[in-house]
C-alpha cells in the first residue's frame, strides 16, 4: 500500500474528512495520511480507539511517536490525556488501551537507526521556545539535533512564517489557518520538502499546531522487514 508516498511533493490532508479504515483490533480504527507498506508499514496515522478497546501487546520494532489529540490514552506504564507527547524507540513494547474512548497521531518505522531515545511529556510539558513572530507560546517537545518536535500557540489572524530548512511536517490541533490556499480545521496535516517555507494565516480564534522539523526521511532511516 502506498499512500502519499512521494516525499518530494507537497502534501495536505484534511483527516477529519477521511473515513475510518479497520485495524486488526476490535474498536481500533485509523485514517491513514502516509503509507509505505502493508500492516507493518512504514505510516502517518490518526488511530480512534473506541472506549473499552484496546490493542494486543506488541514491540515497535521500528519505533512508535504519538502525540495524543483527544480523551486518555493509556498503557500498563500510566495515563496521558489529550496533549501528551511520547517516543517508544525500536525494541520497545507495551499493550495500549483506552478504557473511555481515546484518539492519537502516530508515526511509525521513522526512527533512525540507532536511535533509542525515549521520552514521555505530559501536557504542558517541554522547554520553553523561543517566539517566532505571531506566536504567543512556544514549547519544544523533543530536539536531539538532528530534528525538532514542537508545539506552538498562534495569535488570531496572524501571518506566520516557519522556515524549513530541513523538511516539515504538521498537524493542526485546533482552530483554523490557511495554507497554501487550503483551509485548515483540527487534524489538517500536512509535510513541506526542504526549502519551501510554511506561511500560514491564522484565523480568527487563533490555532495551536505539532510541528517536525527534519528530513522528512532520514538518510540513516531504520530499514524494514524484507
Amino acid at each position: 500500500m502506498r499512500i502519499n508516498h512521494d516525499l518530494s511533493k507537497p502534501v495536505i490532508v484534511h483527516a477529519a474528512k477521511l473515513d475510518w479504515v479497520k485495524s486488526p483490533a476490535a474498536g481500533v480504527d485509523r485514517r491513514m495520511l502516509y503509507r509505505e507498506g502493508d500492516e507493518v508499514a512504514r505510516a502517518t496515522s490518526i488511530v480512534r480507539y473506541a472506549p473499552g478497546s484496546a490493542f494486543p501487546r506488541h514491540v515497535h520494532s521500528g519505533g512508535e511517536e504519538i502525540l495524543v489529540l483527544e480523551g486518555t490514552f493509556q498503557d500498563e506504564h500510566g495515563d496521558y490525556p489529550a496533549g501528551s507527547y511520547f517516543r517508544n524507540p525500536p525494541g520497545t513494547s507495551h499493550e495500549p488501551a483506552a478504557a473511555e474512548g481515546c484518539t492519537i497521531f502516530v508515526r511509525l518505522w521513522q526512527f533512525r537507526d540507532g536511535d533509542q531515545t525515549q521520552i514521555v511529556r505530559q501536557p504542558g510539558e517541554g522547554a520553553p521556545a523561543s517566539l517566532r513572530d505571531g506566536a504567543i507560546a512556544a514549547r519544544t517537545l523533543f530536539d536531539d539535533g538532528a530534528e525538532r518536535v514542537a508545539i506552538e500557540d498562534w495569535r488570531s489572524d496572524a501571518t506566520v512564517t516557519v522556515e524549513n530548512q530541513r523538511g516539515l511536517e504538521f498537524i493542526l490541533l485546533s482552530g483554523r489557518a490557511s495554507v497554501k490556499g487550503e483551509e485548515l480545521a483540527a487534524q489538517s496535516w500536512g509535510r513541506l520538502p526542504a526549502g519551501q517555507t510554511l506561511t500560514a494565516k491564522v484565523g480568527p480564534g487563533g490555532a495551536l499546531i505539532w510541528f517536525k522539523d527534519a528530513p522528512l526521511q532520514h538518510i540513516d532511516i531504520l530499514q524494514m522487514p524484507e
